[in-house]
């Protein structure tokens, strides 16, 4: 049976802004994710193929409008299909032809550079989320620098790839120039690079780019605290894990990450204790979270669905029953329930609003509800217990509250 092509559309293309993979046929898709903010969707082009057993992916560059359009990704499918009909690959064709001959053939190019750092710096990373998120946010939007020999790296490619989201997406621009500058200087240190670098800020690039200060800075969007009772009464009438899942963040108030690692062997459920171990948290140290009566009943409900009794059964499960469910299943039961405008971070702000507008708790009760540190060195050194049974209080007030339970 011939297979079926052609079956994008250009208003698809330009339309579609659901997370996934859209094919074209023979080899050709659409990928549609999120950026690493989360509030905004990229587009990219790849051709899948075959060659000597072996599957790979090509970039064909991104899609959507000021990208590449259907019909040049289509073209460009094409030829790399007639590369592959000789046997030869349209990867490896690709990268000599733009491998400029002057160059060294064992200068590293800036992806090898960046893999080779990556590699470096993993072991004083505590997950493998901060490595994909490296290797994520200079492979999307640094892309233009990864084939590129290292030593020949300037301060324009550097701008070509800063510039167009210094002003739109402050907080990623800025954090990629800094991964481009650690990535230069490691090259440097390596003997592959000299001079100065091009990345650098101070004396460099703040010369040629506006400072962070004066840009808009994103925050989480947050839910007022006074319209979460009415969103928990919806979310609760869907049936779905990730929705139990952020029900479940809103009445800890925890992180999502925090919440997607969970495990029931961090449960005592008797206790109505969470102890999250210092690795799955953000300052590395363990953390007690006091549940409220609602969160275990919640938990109770959950137990259900445990598969198997070991320590290291999620508590929320993903598709494939004892693995965890995916780290965009809560921002997707968001995006579901229409509420494109507020984030699953956001509600941790929902709730410090709440504790310090309408709750007389002291302040140092909220910040430990929120695993935040207070105070200077000094001061947390005397303070030695983490207000437990207040935050126990606290939590239960905030359970009531996102309940729709008046204050008694």
């Amino acid at each position: 049976m011939p297979q079926t092509i052609n079956k994008l559309t250009a208003r698809q293309v330009e339309t579609i802004s659901e997370p996934g993979r859209y094919g074209d046929g023979a080899g050709l898709y659409l990928l549609v994710g999120l950026n690493e903010s989360k509030k905004s969707v990229f587009k990219k082009w790849v051709f899948r193929y075959m060659l000597a057993g072996r599957r790979r992916d090509m970039g064909l560059g991104p899609a959507g409008s000021g990208g590449i359009s259907l019909a040049q990704a289509r073209a460009a499918a094409g030829a790399a299909r007639d590369l592959v009909r000789d046997c030869i690959d349209p990867i490896d064709n690709r990268e000599a032809a733009l491998a400029p001959p002057a160059e060294p053939v064992l200068t590293p190019t800036f992806g090898e550079m960046a893999t080779a750092l990556v590699d470096a710096l993993s072991p004083e990373w505590r997950n493998a989320k901060h490595r994909q998120q490296w290797q994520n946010t200079l492979a999307s939007d640094a892309a233009l620098l990864m084939p590129r020999p290292i030593s020949a790296i300037d301060t324009v490619d550097v701008l070509a790839v800063l510039k167009p989201i210094w002003q739109t997406k402050p907080e990623t621009a800025s954090r990629l120039r800094g991964r481009i500058e650690r990535v230069l200087n490691y090259a440097k240190t390596l003997g592959y690079r000299d001079g100065e670098n091009p990345a650098a800020w101070r004396g460099h690039l703040a010369n040629v780019l506006p400072r962070r200060q004066m840009l808009t800075r994103g925050h989480h969007a947050a839910l007022p605290y006074d319209e979460v009772p009415a969103f928990v009464a919806v979310l609760r009438s869907r049936e779905a894990v990730a929705a139990r899942a952020l029900e479940f963040t809103i009445l800890t108030a925890a992180r999502s990450g925090e919440v997607y690692g969970m495990t029931w062997g961090e449960v005592d459920i008797t206790r109505a204790l969470w102890i999250v171990p210092p690795g799955r948290m953000k300052g590395g140290r363990e953390h007690r979270a006091p549940l409220s009566s609602c969160a275990v009943d919640l938990l109770q409900q959950m137990e259900r669905l445990r598969v198997h009794d070991g320590r290291d059964c999620p508590v929320f499960p993903g598709a494939r029953g004892g693995r965890p469910m995916s780290n965009m299943a809560m921002e997707m039961m968001l995006r579901r329930l229409g509420r494109v405008d507020i984030t699953v971070h956001g509600f941790r702000s929902s709730f410090r609003d709440w504790a310090g507008e309408c709750t007389p708790f002291p302040r140092e009760v909220a910040e430990a509800a929120l695993a935040h540190l207070v105070g200077d060195a000094t001061e947390r050194a005397y303070r030695r217990g983490d207000a437990l049974e207040k935050r126990r209080e606290l939590m239960e007030a905030w359970a009531s509250h996102v309940r729709g339970v008046p204050a008694s």
